[in-house]
């Protein structure tokens, strides 16, 4: 299921979508990395292409994520 997410970024509330899975890592991410969850999209919103949305850039970024944490358990 897909649903709207909204986050306050540099002073703006933004709004987005993603599914519950690609969510619950995100958040995922940000409890492992000690961050709150706001800062970390604030990070990927601003490392993204600007031609592409904030929604891809999530997915993207906990793909990479996922695909980092993979690696790094085949190389031990």
């Amino acid at each position: 299921m897909i649903a709207k997410h909204s986050a306050t970024l540099h002073g703006h509330r933004t709004s987005f979508t993603l599914e519950e899975p690609f969510w619950q890592e995100l958040k995922s991410i940000a409890k492992s990395r000690g961050l709150p969850l706001a800062r970390l999209i604030a990070e990927i919103d601003d490392g993204r292409d600007p031609e592409g949305n904030l929604s891809s850039a999530l997915r993207l970024h906990v793909l990479a994520w996922i695909k980092a944490q993979a690696k790094a358990a085949d190389a031990l």
